[in-house]
């Protein structure tokens, strides 16, 4: 295994994002929701996250509330009904008015997961259900189910993946953040340069100084989108709290770092990403309607080296202590995500994803006669744009541990939607589900129990 030796502390490096803003919002998507930071983070001009004040964070806390008045939504519920071509309604009207989308549009009628979608061929409508909740805003500012606190699903993000689901079909959906060559290269020269720990934080300064920048990178979905910042900033929470950076808040997920022993032998590039995983999507005999289960997130590593050029992947032996930190992190994965919403962000995001992939993957929308046009076309309906986030500043700190140095080389999220859409089973039960909600469809109203 390929690591640095030197005559210092262990240490770990990572880099410092948080969250991000957004730049510019239209009418449509406003109403204090919109264009404001999302989980403590802001992003300037030039692409450099910074870590929001937390008076600021308060301040957006005490906005959203203000938006939201005493509370939007219905009680909780534990399988609501929501009504697609409704919605798209609802956004024709509000464009043509030029008046702002109502929150419970915004935030689909307070859905917190989707767990069945339903095709309706007679009344040219897809039914997306799942668990509900009225809405609220917790301390950080995100918008949160009134009772289970569980982030809501959020429409934006949902025309994001329809709109991006073809490009994705390659590739899938992902985001990393990684040193760049010329960065390793030269803490390379630096840690040679290296003969004694003089003074901690003026070694730190100096590996930070020689990494420079850490470049982010987004595939699938447009860089300067919401859904990308989801990505991004749960790719950063987990380094965060692998590096011991930031506390879990889990008591059975403590630090990648916390787990090596004194003298202990560790990787000395680490990288850490996390993919999802979906059990078969189950459907009907007539593929009208299909059930979503068994998703989760799972984290996964693997050692990198660093040489000449850069870094290599996986080319360093595997690291057991690595690898027990990852069982840790998605067995506690819904714990965290209780605890750090960006991680159940992350979860709705890739439920959207799969449902757009089913969608347009199946031809849902032609099989119900629901035109989707007025949410896929972008200069009718454009969404809010934020900056782009394009490099990472480098954080270095250290704890004792030998005289190996540990770091963090890159991390990321990666999922591929279309393959969860494709795998499937028949469920002929699915069938009175479908009627069931279709039934019960009230005459007036866009969402029902």
């Amino acid at each position: 295994m390929t690591r640095f030796r030197t005559a210092f502390p262990a240490l770990v490096l990572a880099c410092g994002l948080f969250w991000l803003v957004c730049g510019r919002a239209h009418a449509q998507f406003g109403g204090g929701f919109g264009n404001q930071a999302v989980g403590g983070i802001a992003i300037d001009a030039d692409g450099i996250v910074k870590n929001l004040a937390p008076e600021a964070i308060e301040a957006l806390a005490a906005e959203r509330r203000a938006a939201l008045g005493d509370g939007v939504g219905a009680e909780a519920s534990e399988l609501r009904k929501v009504s697609l071509a409704d919605v798209i309604q609802a956004v024709d009207a509000a464009r043509a008015a030029g008046t702002r989308l109502p929150a419970e549009v915004l935030f689909l009628g307070g859905l917190e997961r989707i767990t069945h979608v339903f095709v309706d061929p007679e009344g040219k409508d897809i039914i997306l259900a799942g668990p509900a909740d009225g809405m609220a805003v917790d301390a950080g500012g995100t918008v949160v189910g009134a009772k289970s606190r569980r982030p809501l699903l959020q429409l934006e993000d949902l025309i994001v993946a329809l709109r991006a689901i073809d490009a994705a079909r390659q590739g899938g959906i992902l985001c990393s953040i990684d040193p760049t060559p010329e960065g390793i290269r030269r803490l390379q020269a630096f840690l040679s340069r290296q003969r004694t720990i003089g003074n901690p934080q003026q070694t730190f300064r100096g590996m930070e100084e020689a990494v420079g920048p850490q470049t982010v990178s987004v595939g699938g979905v447009p860089g300067d989108s919401r859904f990308a910042r989801v990505l991004v900033a749960a790719d950063y929470r987990m380094k965060r709290i692998g590096m011991g950076l930031e506390e879990s808040g889990v008591a059975g997920l403590p630090s990648y770092l916390s787990m090596v022993p004194a003298g202990g032998r560790a990787a000395a590039l680490p990288r850490f990403w996390l993919e999802a995983d979906y059990d078969p999507i189950a459907r009907d005999p007539d593929e009208l309607a299909w059930k979503l289960g068994g998703r989760r997130m799972k984290c996964l590593t693997e050692s990198d080296v660093a040489g000449r050029d850069g870094v290599q992947r996986g080319a360093a032996g595997k690291d057991q202590i690595a690898a027990k930190w990852c069982e840790a992190m998605t067995e506690h994965y819904d714990a965290l995500a209780a605890k750090q919403p960006v991680f159940a962000e992350l979860v709705n995001c890739v439920d959207l994803a799969v449902v757009a992939a089913l969608i347009r993957g199946r031809q849902l929308d032609n099989r119900a006669g629901l035109d989707l046009q007025p949410l896929l076309d972008a200069e009718q309906l454009p969404l809010p744009t934020y900056e782009v986030p394009a490099s990472v500043p480098t954080v270095a700190s250290g704890l004792k541990k030998g005289r190996t140095w540990v770091l963090s080389a890159s991390g990321g999220v990666q999922f591929q939607p279309w393959q969860f859409a494709a795998t499937t089973r028949e469920d002929a039960d699915l069938g009175s589900a479908r009627a069931t909600a279709l039934a019960g469809r009230p005459e007036a109203g866009w969402f029902w129990e």
